[in-house]
């Protein structure tokens, strides 16, 4: 039962033993919030870290022998990997919960992230190991993949179940807030070492640093999310809410593609503009121009605090105009700053500028009412898992391939394909909520 309904009960003429009945169920938004955010922080800091990793470092440090261009696109294709085995992941921990218990499944797939993370500063150059290094890279990369897709845990879904329904849109943005943090610390970190050591020290051990931090992130995140999933009443809560492992996962794929295909297609505007501005210009910069490296990781670091701001207007906006007008609104805004990406990115110091603030206003619009924006399409028992697999997929078809597709088309035919690329994510979603639309009104 969520807090609205509750809410509208009349606990008149319930003895004190049923009031206090009823109180236990409420949830502490607050709490709830809070572990959301920590776990978004945990698992964007560790994406993060590894994405400008893949700019500043890898390229050298294990594929020294190809070209500066061909050895970006190549750490790139590396990154694709833990979207790619993020489904996997999804399904197996979704497994191991069903044999198990929930916290079962959070400690595997949190310690595996950590250790996926923390494991990457241990691997040795190619100089040194040869294309050993490569592979033990790629593992470990699909180890974060897999973490990130069996840590769902049910309680973003629990959170919107429960919020007052004129706040949904607010409280749906309050556990995304931890992304642009987790991006501003991993970027934060690097700029940090690479302003403090020289090149070669960078290269040779700097860089490893910040992903030791993962560990400790991922701690902190166990911790809060470890105290709500051993609770009594949040287990109670997430399964009367069915925010379990449904009966058959094959009965899922078959009778519920459709709402999983459309919760899909309607977050990809946000999840490709998500790496096009995170990722993407830093190797841009990096390989196209003489701009300190430094100065742009301090813009991007404020970009962050501009994400994070766009979060905070998309809770009132949502609550004011829906989620899905929202969306719909913000998806029209990326095709027309789509339009302007060549020109910005080209522009020099000043037009990066804008493309970094502007974009990461946009992603911080959207990707705060992204999340399970169609979820409310599953039948409850299918729900959990079927929101899961959603992202999942979304992620897989918008951001996985960004920055290794953009890169290798604005190298070899210009800029303009940056604002193509986004363009493309941006009618998806307005066909893809255009249609559910639709066929919500035909069932």
């Amino acid at each position: 039962m969520v807090s609205g309904d509750l809410n509208q009960l009349n606990l008149a003429g319930l003895s004190s033993r049923e009031r206090a009945d009823h109180n236990s169920q409420r949830i502490d938004l607050g709490e709830v919030s809070a572990a959301v955010f920590m776990g978004r922080c945990s698992e964007h800091f560790d994406f993060f870290v590894y994405a400008i990793a893949s700019v500043l470092v890898f390229p050298a440090l294990f594929f020294p022998f190809l070209s500066a261009l061909d050895g970006t696109l190549a750490s790139f294709a590396m990154f694709s990997l833990a979207f790619i085995a993020r489904p996997l992941g999804t399904s197996l921990l979704m497994y191991v919960q069903k044999r198990s218990n929930r916290t079962t499944k959070l400690i595997v797939a949190l310690f595996l992230l950590g250790f996926s993370t923390a494991g990457m500063a241990f691997v040795p150059s190619y100089s040194f190991l040869g294309p050993m290094a490569i592979v033990l890279l790629a593992i470990l990369r699909i180890g974060q993949g897999v973490a990130v897709g069996g840590s769902w845990d049910g309680f973003p879904s629990l959170l919107a179940l429960n919020a007052p329904t004129k706040k949904r849109g607010w409280y749906a943005m309050l556990g995304q807030l931890g992304s642009p943090l987790g991006f501003a610390i991993a970027t934060g970190a690097f700029w940090y070492f690479h302003s403090q050591l020289s090149a070669q020290d960078f290269l040779e051990w700097g860089w490893r640093y910040p992903f030791f931090v993962a560990f400790v992130l991922n701690m902190m995140a166990l911790f809060l999310r470890f105290r709500l999933v051993t609770s009594a009443k949040y287990t109670r809560l997430l399964d009367e809410n069915a925010l379990i492992p449904p009966p058959q996962f094959s009965q899922l794929l078959i009778s519920q593609k459709r709402n999983i295909l459309l919760g899909a297609l309607a977050a990809l505007a946000s999840y490709a503009l998500f790496h096009v501005v995170t990722v993407f210009p830093l190797s841009w910069i990096v390989l196209n121009t003489d701009r300190s490296i430094n100065d742009f990781l301090l813009i991007q670091m404020a970009g962050a605090g501009f994400a994070a701001l766009g979060m905070i207007a998309s809770g009132v906006i949502a609550d004011q105009f829906g989620r899905r007008h929202t969306l719909a609104g913000v998806a029209v805004l990326i095709g027309i700053f789509s339009v302007t990406t060549p020109l910005l990115i080209g522009g020099g110091q000043l037009g990066q500028n804008l493309y970094i603030f502007v974009g990461f206003i946009l992603v911080g619009l959207s990707y705060g009412q992204a999340s399970g924006a169609t979820a409310s399409n599953f039948p409850s028992i299918y729900r959990y898992m079927g929101a899961a697999l959603s992202a999942d997929l979304s992620w897989l078809l918008g951001a996985a391939f960004a920055p290794l597709i953009v890169l290798w088309l604005t190298s070899h035919y210009g800029l303009a394909y940056v604002g193509l690329y986004l363009l493309s994510g941006a009618v998806t979603t307005l066909l893809a909520l255009i249609l559910n639309h639709k066929l919500e009104k035909h069932d």
